[in-house]
């Protein structure tokens, strides 16, 4: 038998298991590709918040990753939590280097508020990570991050891609569900837009949205699909994730990535 398409995801790990390496090999899982991993970092982390995080020595890091795509390959990367702008910087070079799509996930903070990127790693997420891109999936808080707009409708998600487009990479997918309303993203490369909504639904456990959504776009790119086509069938598919998110420990639970699977439809 043929080997399926293959994802390589470079992130933190969640003990919970809603977000970071756990929830990405997940959504490959569910979405039928081949997950493999780069742990940048461990986090001691529940439904409650991160109780501690330590990264890990950019040797292991870059060995990792070596290790995998030398030998086996990929056919596209997603990046996630990279804590420091050493790790920053090098899995900038690697993915540069790399004939594969990356998604960039520009992970700052976690859902329950805790710092995930050291602020000395901003200006290394803007001009070495970034420019490395494919496709960037920054939310509201991340954009204010990373580039000082503040988005309080939707009309201000153009401005918001606009300038995260401006470090550099080929697409940028703004995400409004900060928003009030239906969920609207704006995917965008600078000359054509693409709206992108769905249903608000009323769930609170939505912890791992952010790295279900880049990983399913990695997972698409990795088929062959085009990057609007990528994006579209992620949104769709982490849309049923939320909808179908469960109560996991004493506060927010995780977004449910085997939601298909269970109704009897396989995501495709």
């Amino acid at each position: 038998m043929s080997a399926p398409p293959r994802v390589l995801t470079v992130a933190g790990s969640d003990s919970g298991g809603g977000a970071g390496i756990q929830a990405d090999l997940k959504t490959m899982l569910a979405l039928g590709v081949h997950g493999m991993s780069v742990v940048t970092a461990v986090t001691a982390q529940n439904s409650l918040g991160v109780q501690g995080a330590w990264e890990l020595p950019v040797e292991a890091v870059r060995a990792q990753y070596r290790s995998v795509v030398d030998d086996i390959g990929v056919q596209a990367v997603k990046t996630g939590m990279l804590a420091s702008a050493e790790l920053v910087e090098t899995v900038a070079e690697l993915i540069a280097a790399t004939d594969a799509p990356a998604v960039v996930d520009p992970v700052g903070i976690s859902k329950h508020g805790d710092s995930l990127l050291a602020a000395s790693a901003l200006e290394s997420v803007r001009t070495k990570l970034l420019p490395a891109a494919t496709v960037a999936t920054p939310n509201l808080d991340e954009v204010a991050q990373l580039a000082g707009v503040h988005v309080g409708a939707e009309s201000d998600l153009r401005e918001a891609a606009a300038a995260v487009l401006s470090y550099g990479p080929r697409w940028v997918l703004v995400k409004g569900g900060h928003l009030s309303g239906d969920a609207v993203d704006l995917l965008t490369d600078g000359s054509e837009e693409h709206w992108l909504r769905a249903p608000r639904h009323d769930n609170r456990h939505t912890h791992g949205t952010g790295c279900t959504l880049a990983s399913a776009i990695a997972s698409q790119l990795a088929k062959g699909q085009s990057v609007p086509q990528a994006v579209a069938a992620a949104k769709e598919y982490v849309t049923g994730a939320i909808a179908a998110g469960f109560a996991l420990g004493g506060g927010i639970g995780p977004v449910d990535h085997a939601w298909a699977l269970r109704r009897g439809t396989p995501s495709a």
